[in-house]
């Protein structure tokens, strides 16, 4: 098969690569598509301990069942893979299960990503396509997914409906907007502010959420004035403009994976009683409930995406990290 492998800091090379063997209890997919990660981009980076190269990244994936059961039949899948008999897994937490793995990552077992033109799976974590979204589309569920659970572990800390709320979402990338987009479509949030450096990704993602888009930089962003505040983002800078932000009594949900350490205001945290949560992923019902969504079509258009071929995914990592693409997400398709 044809895949994407990530071979050295900032290195990808589309080559011909074996293809996945059939396992007992798993099928082999026929990818559609393949969206890009903030964190496949931290592995581009060299900053992720769990993705060491060689290794084809991707975990965001849609296609069709190639080997196994049900084979021809539309799909897509939930990339994180649990033990499914521990106590987090028993109580409908699978999300924090400590043999947690995903697609695309080779630290602590080894399972090859979506950036290829076959992916092996558990059949648990195989998903039917809904009606009403389109294949090339479906990649979004997992970030999606994401956001969903962010959203509604603020929305379970506050004291009053979130739609009477402030919300300042930091990051105008996939899971900035998509947080954006729950909080506006299906949460009916009215008070809504993003903030982003890239001006295409502002410009953009503001043709499609109802919200007040600024630069980090700018003065309108009141300190003391959110009730929530979402970073997707994950830098220093970021969580100390996140406690500035944030009113006494609010929730701060950290889902950035960028920076793993730094200066933050604990003395404001502690004084006023905020909230402070730090999410990685989602629960299968909630992964369940966003195809739900997005079969409803609750949050609206998805032509912010933007779709490229696998064999110019290199290019489309570069980009990224150059900051020249000024869509929130890119799907590569197989």
């Amino acid at each position: 098969m044809q895949a994407l492998v990530y071979t050295d800091i900032q290195k990808l090379i589309y080559r011909e690569e074996k293809n996945p063997k059939l396992l007992k209890g798993e099928s082999i997919i026929k990818v559609s598509a393949s969206g890009i990660c903030g964190s496949d981009m931290h592995a581009y980076h060299g900053h992720d301990n769990r993705r060491i190269p060689p290794l084809i990244l991707g975990h965001e994936v849609s296609g069709v069942i190639n080997k196994g059961k049900d084979i021809g039949k539309k799909v897509v899948l939930n990339p994180l893979i649990t033990c499914g008999t521990c106590s987090y897994c028993e109580n409908k937490r699978e999300h924090l299960c400590p043999k947690r793995i995903i697609l695309g990552m080779n630290r602590p077992i080894e399972r090859q990503g979506g950036f290829a033109e076959y992916v092996s799976i558990p059949d648990k974590n195989i998903y039917s396509l809904p009606e009403n979204l389109n294949i090339k589309e479906a990649p979004i569920a997992e970030p999606c997914a994401v956001a969903l659970h962010a959203v509604e572990l603020g929305e379970n800390e506050l004291s009053e409906e979130l739609k009477e709320g402030k919300a300042l979402v930091i990051g105008a990338g996939a899971i900035g907007l998509l947080c954006g987009l729950i909080l506006s479509k299906v949460k009916k949030c009215k008070e809504i502010v993003i903030i982003e450096p890239n001006d295409k990704r502002l410009e953009k993602s503001l043709k499609y959420l109802d919200a007040n888009g600024l630069k980090p930089s700018s003065k309108n962003i009141l300190k003391d004035h959110f009730n929530i505040v979402f970073d997707t983002v994950g830098l220093e800078v970021t969580r100390k403009q996140a406690i500035d932000c944030i009113k006494p009594g609010g929730t701060i949900i950290h889902i950035g994976l960028t920076q793993p350490s730094g200066n933050f205001d604990f003395r404001k945290a502690t004084l006023q009683e905020i909230t402070f949560i730090g999410t990685y992923c989602y629960t299968n019902r909630d992964f369940e409930k966003t195809l739900s969504i997005l079969n409803n079509k609750e949050i609206g258009s998805l032509e912010w995406i933007e779709y490229r071929e696998l064999k110019d995914g290199a290019d489309a990592f570069k980009h990224i990290h150059e900051g020249s693409c000024s869509s929130p997400k890119i799907i590569l398709l197989v």
